[in-house]
């Protein structure tokens, strides 16, 4: 289902949603979500999607354990990426965590949130491949109604804020 999108037109901010996990090149699509949001003024919303797949088969008690765990890293390296992009970029970034297969959660975020109008990824900086999230998501083409738009990690900050 495409939700109408509320843009500044509509009265609404045009948000950039970035996501974050593990990976290195996580920090340059949330680097040009945070300036896109600044000259564009709007904003920028960073997602940790926790994948539930690595709690199954666990006892109740391991299983409450390990998801609390996984919870804590995540809020901490949201909050990493926020405060060092909120010092240099200027921007005051929307942090949201969420648990499930992850296509899935950047779908249901999208379609709960009419500003968000573009969706910011970055591909792997090697041999392998885009990575599975850029792969995924160009794969699955209709899979989001919005645009996306895949940053190359080899780009460097200054190439980041003028494309901004």
């Amino acid at each position: 289902m495409v939700t109408k999108r509320l843009g500044p037109s509509e009265g609404g901010r045009r948000k950039f949603l970035a996501i974050i996990d593990d990976t290195p090149e996580c920090l340059r699509a949330a680097e040009y979500a945070a300036w896109r949001a600044k000259t564009s003024a709007g904003a920028a919303v960073f997602l940790f999607v926790i994948r539930t797949d690595q709690f199954q088969g666990q006892w109740r008690g391991v299983e409450e354990i390990m998801r609390a765990e996984a919870h804590e890293e995540a809020g901490t390296r949201l909050d990493r990426i926020a405060d060092a992009l909120r010092e240099k970029v200027g921007v005051e970034p929307e942090t949201l965590v969420r648990e499930g297969e992850i296509v899935e959660k950047i779908g249901e975020v999208i379609d709960e949130d009419p500003e968000i109008a573009i969706l910011v990824l970055a591909s792997a900086d090697g041999k392998e491949g885009p990575g599975p999230l850029v792969s995924a998501a160009v794969g699955r083409g209709a899979a989001f109604s919005i645009p996306v738009t895949v940053i190359p990690a080899s780009l460097g900050d200054d190439e980041i804020r003028s494309l901004c």
